[in-house]
């Protein structure tokens, strides 16, 4: 890729969330995650309005596919309330327009 081509490529928006109470995944203890802004594909199958609704169902289903290190279904089941909350609130955040999201200082 070319200096031009790659000053050019859209950047994928992400944020990194710490956790309140690390996650066990098998033998490594996962303390942040790294969520990075959905495409449409990424949302297949999940209304948005559950997802701005912060349904716990709909993350289930959205954040293995939009987390790095990526989390499974039972990963979302065993996390924290409080941490689950506020990754659901980032990933409301990320289904507002660009401007929204700027105007919101995020």
């Amino acid at each position: 890729m070319t200096k031009e081509a790659a000053q050019q490529a859209p950047q994928i928006e992400t944020v990194t969330v710490t956790l309140d109470e690390p996650i066990m995944h098998g033998n490594t203890k996962i303390a942040a995650l790294t969520i990075r802004r959905p495409k449409a594909g990424a949302l297949r199958g999940v209304s948005m309005v559950d997802l701005l609704n912060v349904n716990v169902s709909a993350l289930q289903l959205v954040l293995p596919r939009i987390t790095e290190p990526t989390l499974t279904r039972d990963d979302v089941i065993n996390m924290d309330p409080a941490d689950l909350m506020e990754i659901g609130m980032e990933v409301a955040a990320f289904l507002a327009r660009k401007e929204t999201r700027t105007s919101m200082n995020r």
